[in-house]
């Protein structure tokens, strides 16, 4: 029989599961508490959820999901870490701490139902975020207005100037 509270952590797990847009698994044996600390707090600063959970309830939670692709990779030390906002902030955050703390290792991850290698993991945290991509776009439709306007600009200073000079040339032969 199932106690409550492990009943309760399932659903949990399970529900952030769900509401998640990504997913990394981590190996953190080897990380102090200091470093974990300083791990979860920027995860907390990002809209990033980093929880260490049984493996057993994790996967029965994986079940209850219909997230089975990860339940293979939960063996040992694991925390999983939600990017509950963004399909991207999770790896970023994950990949910055594994460059600086060689302890901690993805395992993989989980995007949209699918399972990602290392390697996908490390280039999804390359790819940029969404406020990112949007500053990009706007960058680019402002461009050519931009350029219009500078043209317009250029095209009548260059007209003032002219209609100057020759109300100066003017004004010096009628003297």
């Amino acid at each position: 029989m199932a106690r409550p509270e492990k009943i309760a952590e399932v659903e949990a797990i399970a529900e952030r599961m769900q509401k998640a847009q990504s997913m990394i698994l981590a190996d953190f044996s080897g990380c102090t508490v200091e470093q974990m600390t300083a791990f979860r707090v920027n995860c907390r600063a990002n809209a990033v959820d980093c929880r260490v959970v049984k493996n057993r309830l994790a996967r029965i939670a994986a079940d209850n999901s219909e997230l089975e692709v990860m339940k293979d990779h939960l063996k040992g030390p694991t925390a999983i870490i939600f990017g509950l906002e963004s399909q991207v902030d999770a790896a970023k955050i994950t990949a910055e701490f594994v460059k600086a703390n060689e302890q901690m290792q993805i395992k993989g991850g989980v995007l949209d139902g699918a399972f990602l290698d290392v390697e996908e993991v490390m280039a999804l945290s390359k790819t940029p975020s969404m406020d990112e991509l949007i500053a990009k776009m706007m960058g680019s439709i402002n461009s050519p207005a931009s350029g219009l306007v500078g043209t317009i600009n250029g095209v009548a200073g260059k007209l003032c100037r002219a209609i100057d000079a020759v109300a100066k040339q003017k004004a010096e032969t009628a003297a």
